[in-house]
Formats: structure tokens, C-alpha cells, sequence
């Protein structure tokens, strides 16, 4: 991809509104690209290069702050924090972009000190730089320590709690692969919108406009896309032929197999990409419960069901602790819980420096509130589909279990849809895990009401 030193400078300020404003990585792309963008025309490469350098940066940059403390007379933390930023740029194309030539990322690093008010440290830029390139001609300069927790954080840039947090589940080399999983960029899962078209007809106007589309084995509805513009100038997009939904967040609604006539429930719908689903799924045939307690989050699922033309959604706005009116009403619940996020790393690279454990403590109690609540919704022999995207022992397996000691009228049912069947462990549950399955983390369960 070509890049010039605009698409490094969009980065800088983008970077300096993560870093210093605690900014969210896309709300900081955004705001820069908007306020540059005034003044002077941003080419799609410059903004597609700078969005692969901010969140490749923001993923790795434990990763790239060890180095400065190994290569640097001062340590990462230390630095003037402008100059940190363009270290990480460097480093960053150095150490993972092949296709950036040595002498481009090193000069333009400069010029970047030399532009940005720090033109007496752009020797500093320079120096640390080609001493990585230096050093990495015979070895790798990074070093890293025994502890295997410290590690693997390092090597992969986390936290050393989400590394412990998955060696309780998997063997080191597992988690080594789901770390290095989790640093990759995201690809764009579409589901296709079987009540307007067909899988073969977005496909086709797909290949038409000359961009690869695949299918998502095991998933009807499934197709994945590599890269993309913008994605309301996609094939079908304003037809309503589809919708962008993870394929892990397809399977939670095969799960639930919903029926046409149902009443269902969507407890924490917005912005309603498993909302439609069961739309979809049912024909648009029954009574279906979109409820949130944001206001502004449900207009996305309006507009979702708007643009895919489904008619049987209801909107509720309100918290789902209180929704007492909704007892013993629904056939289905759907209840895609507020969690940690941990099982998407690779699209929401700031979680994982901002979530800590001490917040997942206060998630655990939520989860188990909104629990109690929905299966007060569920008819006798209905069901209820429990659901999270992280993989977190605490806000998954042990909600379930602490739900299940105090309801002996509630039990896991295995999946009776024919997409999810095979997905279901000894326990009864659903895991997903990216490094093998090829998609988001999730965790899913499908609990059944008794008599």
C-alpha cells in the first residue's frame, strides 16, 4: 500500500488523542480525519494506512514501549509523550510492516519530530531507530523474561491479567496463538438477508464490482470480506441485502432457534444485529421485544430494521433490570449480556489496556442481576439464550452455574438447530475461541424453563 508522510502525520494526532486524551481508537481516527479533512483533501490510501498504523499501534504498543526501554537512554514512560508517539510509529513499521522500506519509516519519523515542535530530539528519533534496525539484522532486540505470564504479555502486548486469565483455560501454546490471533486486523463478516435475496445473488454483485467475498463454512447466511471502502457504497447495502454481524454473533441466534409466531425477547438489543437475525430467521413472522436502556443505541436498530425491511420489531427503551410487565410473556429470550468485551481484541484494541479486573468483578454482578430478570420473561418450557462475547471464566461458566444452584427449575438444554449442534461441549455451553475457530470470541448457553 503507499503511504506519505500525511498518512503518518493523521496517525500522530489520532495517536495523541488516544494517548493523551484517552480518545476510543475510532472516535480519534474520525475526529482527525474530519478536522484535516477541512483543509485539505485526505486520499482513501492516506486514511486506510493511517487507521492500519493507529490500531496496529494501539494493539502493540506494550510490545514497542519495551523496545524503547531496551534501545532508549530514557525508559517509554519517561519520554516526552509527542516523541513517544513517533517512536511507536517507527518502531511499528519497522519491526511488522515488510512491505514500509527501512529508510521510509526512519526519515519520515524525523520529519515527523522536526514538524511537530520537538525538532531538537529528531537526532533521538533517528539514533533509537536505526539502532533497531541495527540490532535486528543478527537477532530479535526484544528481550524477554522467563515468567511465562510477563512473557507472552510482553511478546504479544497485554496485560499480564487477560494473559492469566486465559492460561486458566488453555495450555501456553494455545493462548500463545490466541494472542498472536487477537493482533491481527479485523475482517468484515457479512450476514446475508435470506428474506430480500439470496447468498448466490450478493456473491455474484460482489464479483461484479471486482471485490473478493467468501463463504462462512457452517453459516447459511455467512460471507466474509478481506477489506473494504465504505460500507454503505457495498453491493446491496441500500436494497437491505445484508448486514455486517460477526459469525460467532450469527451463531448465538441459531442457537436461540427461533420459530415463526414466537414472542421473543432481545433483552440488550442495540444496535440489533441478532434483533434482525431472529426477524430473519422467523419470517418476519411474530412479536419481537428489542429492548435497551439507550435510548440513542436503539435508533441503530430502527434503522437496521428499516433498511432490511422487517416489520414484527418492537422497541423498548429501558433498563432490563426493571422490565417486571414482560413476566411469563415470551417464548424466547435472548439475552446478550454487557461484558468485558475480551473476545474482541482485535477490532476493539483499547479494551485491552482500559478493562481491568476489578471492573469484571462488577460486570459478574450485572450479568447475574439481568439473568434473574430475563427468566422471569420465559414461559413454562420456553428458553433462554444466554450470551457473551469474551472469554472470561467469571462472566460466563460461573454466572451460569451460580444461576442454576438457585433455579432447580432451570437446566442447559442442548442446541436443537442444525447450525450449532456440533459446537456444544460436554457441559452443554458453546465456546468460541478465535485462534480456532477463525472469529470473534464468544460464549453462548441455551437454558430451558421447566414446569
Amino acid at each position: 500500500m503507499a503511504s506519505t508522510p500525511n498518512s503518518r502525520q493523521l496517525a500522530f494526532f489520532a495517536l495523541k488523542n488516544v494517548y493523551q486524551k484517552k480518545a476510543y481508537t475510532d472516535v480519534a481516527l474520525n475526529r482527525v480525519i474530519k478536522s484535516m479533512g477541512k483543509s485539505t483533501e485526505i486520499s482513501q490510501t492516506d486514511r486506510g494506512f493511517a487507521c492500519e498504523l493507529v490500531y496496529g499501534i494501539v494493539r502493540r504498543q506494550r510490545t514497542l514501549d519495551a523496545l524503547i526501554d531496551l534501545l532508549g537512554k530514557k525508559k517509554a514512560a519517561q519520554q516526552p509523550p509527542d516523541l513517544r508517539i513517533i517512536l511507536h510509529l517507527g518502531l511499528y513499521q519497522l519491526r511488522y510492516l515488510n512491505r514500509i522500506p527501512t529508510s521510509a519509516a526512519v526519515n519520515t519519523s524525523v520529519e515527523l519530530a522536526k514538524a511537530n515542535g520537538i525538532p531538537r530530539l529528531s537526532g533521538v528519533v533517528n539514533g533509537l531507530l536505526r539502532g533497531y534496525v541495527r540490532k535486528a539484522e543478527s537477532r530479535d532486540p526484544l528481550q524477554l523474561p522467563d515468567n511465562p505470564i510477563t512473557r507472552l504479555g510482553i511478546q504479544h502486548s497485554f496485560p499480564d491479567w487477560i494473559v492469566e486469565t486465559w492460561l486458566e483455560q488453555l495450555p501456553i501454546e494455545e493462548v500463545n496463538r490466541l494472542l498472536a490471533w487477537f493482533n491481527q486486523s479485523p475482517k468484515i463478516d457479512l450476514r446475508v438477508n435470506i428474506l430480500q435475496t439470496t447468498i448466490e445473488e450478493v456473491e455474484s454483485a460482489f464479483k461484479a464490482a471486482d471485490i473478493s467475498i467468501n463463504r462462512i463454512p457452517g453459516l447459511p447466511q455467512g460471507l466474509r470480506l478481506e477489506s473494504a471502502g465504505a460500507v454503505t457504497d457495498l453491493p446491496g447495502y441500500k436494497q437491505g441485502w445484508w448486514v455486517i454481524q460477526d459469525s460467532s454473533a450469527q451463531l448465538v441466534t441459531h442457537l436461540l432457534d427461533p420459530q415463526p409466531g414466537e414472542t421473543i425477547i432481545d433483552a440488550c438489543a442495540a444496535p440489533g444485529g441478532k434483533t434482525t437475525h431472529i426477524a430473519e430467521l422467523m419470517g418476519d413472522n411474530g412479536h419481537i421485544i428489542a429492548g435497551d436502556r439507550a435510548a440513542k443505541r436503539l435508533n441503530k436498530v430502527r434503522e437496521n430494521a428499516a433498511r432490511l425491511h422487517l416489520q414484527s420489531i418492537q422497541i423498548e427503551v429501558g433498563d432490563s433490570c426493571d422490565k417486571s410487565e414482560f413476566a411469563n410473556i415470551a417464548d424466547r429470550v435472548l439475552l446478550d449480556a454487557p461484558c468485558s468485551g475480551l473476545g474482541t481484541l482485535h477490532k476493539r484494541p483499547d479494551i485491552r489496556w482500559r478493562q481491568t479486573s476489578q471492573a469484571i468483578e462488577e460486570l459478574f454482578e450485572l450479568q447475574r442481576k439481568l439473568l434473574e430478570q430475563a427468566a422471569t420473561w420465559v414461559k413454562p418450557k420456553g428458553i433462554l439464550v444466554y450470551a457473551t462475547c469474551t472469554l472470561n471464566i467469571l462472566e460466563n461458566e460461573k454466572v451460569i452455574q451460580s444461576f442454576l444452584e438457585q433455579h432447580s427449575n432451570w437446566s442447559i438444554q442442548s442446541p436443537t438447530d442444525e447450525i450449532t449442534k456440533s459446537w456444544a461441549t460436554s457441559e452443554g455451553w458453546i465456546k468460541v475461541y478465535p485462534h480456532r475457530h477463525d472469529m470473534d470470541g464468544f460464549f453462548m448457553v441455551r437454558l430451558e424453563r421447566g414446569l
